[in-house]
C-alpha cells in the first residue's frame, strides 16, 4: 500500500499533499504527453485563480461537458482549491437534458470544449455564464458575480466534491451530492480490499464524467500512483495499452469486456495485468467464464453514484465458479439483505440490497422525498436485489424496478439473459416485462445476432432446455444493437416502453 493511504491524517487539499510529497511523480498519461504530481498541481492553481477572478467561490456548482482529456483533471483540481462543486455532464446529453440538469443543480458556470452544441446548452440553460477550457486557459468573459446565488448546497462550503445526477436507467435522473469523504472512504476502502501502491497504472478509458471514472482519478492521486487517460473505449486502442503501456489496472463494464476479448482473439491476458474492475451491472456468466480462461484478473465489482461508485468486490484471485458470487463489501462499508417490510433477511434469502458506510452521499439535491425513501436510519435502500452467503459475500441478482413478476413468480431478467448469452448465435441479450392480462407480465427478449442476417436460431427451444417454463421469454426480438447511456448500463426502460406498446418483429 502507498504512503499516501497509509498516512491516517491524511486530509483535504489531496492533490497539493500528494504534490509537496512526490512532485515527481507520473499523474497522468494521454498519449505521448504526461503531467507530473508537481506539473498538475501548478497548473489546476492557475484555473482556480482564473475561477476566483471570475466570481467563483466556494460552494458554487460548476458544469462542464468536457470529455476525457487533460482538461478533466485539471478543473477537478482546480475545484477542490476553490472548494466549488464539480458537476461532470456527458458530453453526448441532448441540449434539453443537459439544461435541465443544469437549471436543476443551480450551476453557476457552464464549461465545455468549444463546440457549437456547448452554446446552445448555456443558453437553453438560462443563458447560463460560459466558458471554453483549452488546455490550461479559460476562454470567455463570462463571470457569475452578477447572478443571483442559489441556496448553499450544504452549511460547509467546500464538503461537497461533486454533485453527480444518476444515469436515468429507471427515470429522470437526479442529482447525488457526494463529498470528499466519501470519495476517500471508498478510496480507502477499495485499497484495502484489493491492495494498491504507486507503481500502479490504471487505464482510464471509462468516461471521467461518471463516477466510476471520477474515481480512478480520486483513487490515483490518493496513492500516488499514474493514470493513463484514453480518449473513450476503443477495443483494440485498449488492446494495445494493456500490451505496450505497463497497465496494472482497468476499469469496464460487460460489454467493453466482450468487445476487447472479442478484440484480442486467442491473446491471453498481459502477465502484468494485476485487476479489472468490471461493473454496471451484472455480467453474462458465459463472458465471465469466457475471460477467466483467457487469465484475466476479474474483479466483478457492485457501485452505485449514491455510495461514490464501489460498494462490494470479487477478489481478482477467486478464480472458481460460479463467477457472479463472492463479493465482499468494502471495508467500512456495511451491505444486508431485507425483505419488502424491511425485516434483515438471512444468508441465502434475496430481497433488497442495502449499505451503510462513510461513502454515502449526502441527499438527492432538491429531493427531500426521493431521499427519505432511498436512506432510512443510515442504511442506503438501493433497490438492487441480492443475496447474502454465510459469509457476508454479495451475490446481485437485479435491479428491483426489472423483476418481471408473472403469475405470482419472480423472474430475474438476468438469469433468462444468462441463458441467452450462451447461445453460440447470440452477442448478448436483454429481458423485461410485456404486460400480459392474465400473468400480469410474462418475459420478453431482445437479443443482438452475432452474424447478422444470419437464420434466426430456435432460442424458445434453447431456453426451454434450460429454464422453467414460467421463466421461457413468450417473444424473441432481434435488434442490432442495445439502448444503453454513455457508462454501458442497459437502458431496459426504453424497451419496456417498446414491449408496453406491443413491439412487432
Amino acid at each position: 500500500m502507498s504512503e499516501g493511504f497509509e498516512a491516517a491524517a491524511w486530509s483535504e487539499p489531496w492533490l497539493a499533499r500528494r504534490a509537496a510529497s512526490t512532485p515527481d511523480r507520473i499523474a497522468l498519461e494521454f498519449g505521448a504527453s504526461s503531467l507530473t504530481y508537481g506539473e498538475l498541481q501548478r497548473e489546476a492553481l492557475v484555473v482556480a485563480a482564473e475561477l476566483t477572478a471570475r466570481g467563483v467561490a466556494p460552494g458554487d456548482v460548476v458544469a462542464t461537458g468536457l470529455g476525457n482529456g487533460v482538461e478533466f483533471p485539471r478543473l477537478l483540481w482546480a475545484l477542490r482549491a476553490v472548494g466549488a462543486v464539480l458537476l461532470p455532464l456527458n458530453p453526448r446529453l441532448a441540449t434539453d437534458e443537459a439544461a435541465h440538469i443544469l437549471r436543476d443543480s443551480g450551476a453557476s458556470l457552464w464549461l465545455d470544449a468549444g463546440d457549437s452544441s456547448g452554446e446552445e446548452v448555456a443558453r437553453a440553460a438560462g443563458d447560463l455564464p460560459r466558458l471554453v477550457m483549452r488546455g490550461s486557459r479559460l476562454e470567455g468573459g463570462a463571470s457569475v458575480v452578477s447572478r443571483p446565488r442559489p441556496a448553499p448546497l450544504c452549511e460547509n462550503p467546500g464538503e461537497i466534491l461533486a454533485l453527480i445526477y444518476t444515469s436515468g436507467t429507471t427515470g429522470k435522473p437526479k442529482g447525488a451530492l457526494l463529498s470528499a469523504a466519501a470519495f476517500r472512504a471508498s478510496a480507502m476502502g477499495s485499497a484495502a480490499l484489493l491492495g494498491t501502491d504507486s507503481e500502479e497504472r490504471w487505464l482510464g478509458c471509462m468516461p471521467l464524467f461518471h463516477v466510476g471514472g471520477l474515481s480512478i482519478l480520486l483513487r490515483a492521486c490518493l496513492a500516488g500512483s499514474a493514470v493513463v487517460v484514453q480518449p473513450g473505449f476503443d477495443a483494440q486502442a485498449v488492446s494495445v495499452a494493456l500490451d505496450d503501456l505497463g497497465i496494472t489496472g482497468v476499469s469496464l463494464v460487460a460489454t467493453m469486456l466482450g468487445r476487447l476479448l472479442d478484440a484480442r482473439g486467442e491473446r491471453p491476458a498481459p502477465p502484468g495485468l494485476r485487476r479489472v474492475l468490471l461493473g454496471g451491472g451484472p455480467a453474462p456468466p458465459s463472458l465471465l467464464a469466457r475471460a477467466h480462461a483467457a487469465g484475466y484478473p476479474l474483479a466483478p465489482t457492485y457501485g452505485l453514484t449514491e455510495a461514490a461508485s464501489q460498494v462490494a468486490t470479487r477478489l481478482p484471485d477467486d478464480v472458481a465458479p460460479p463467477f457472479d458470487e463472492r463479493l465482499s463489501p468494502l471495508p467500512g462499508t456495511e451491505v444486508r439483505v431485507v425483505d419488502a417490510g424491511g425485516r434483515v433477511l438471512d444468508s441465502g434469502e434475496a430481497g433488497e440490497i442495502c449499505v451503510r458506510g462513510a461513502t454515502l452521499m449526502r441527499e438527492y439535491l432538491g429531493r427531500p422525498e426521493a431521499t427519505a425513501r432511498a436512506l432510512r436510519q443510515g442504511w442506503l435502500h438501493t433497490g438492487d436485489l441480492g443475496i447474502l452467503d454465510d459469509r457476508g459475500r454479495l451475490r446481485v441478482l437485479d435491479r428491483r424496478d426489472d423483476l418481471i413478476v408473472s403469475g405470482g413468480e419472480n423472474v430475474y431478467p438476468a438469469e433468462i439473459e444468462a441463458v441467452l448469452n450462451g447461445h453460440p448465435a447470440v452477442r448478448e441479450a436483454a429481458v423485461v416485462g410485456q404486460p400480459d392480462a392474465e400473468y400480469g407480465a410474462r418475459p420478453m427478449a431482445w437479443w443482438v445476432p452475432l452474424a447478422p442476417g444470419s437464420p434466426a436460431p430456435d432460442l424458445e427451444a434453447y431456453c426451454r432446455a434450460r429454464l422453467a417454463g414460467f421463466k421461457v421469454p413468450r417473444r424473441f426480438v432481434p435488434i442490432a444493437e442495445l439502448p444503453r447511456n454513455a457508462s454501458g448500463k442497459l437502458l431496459r426502460r426504453q424497451l419496456r416502453a417498446l414491449a408496453g406498446a406491443g413491439t412487432r418483429e
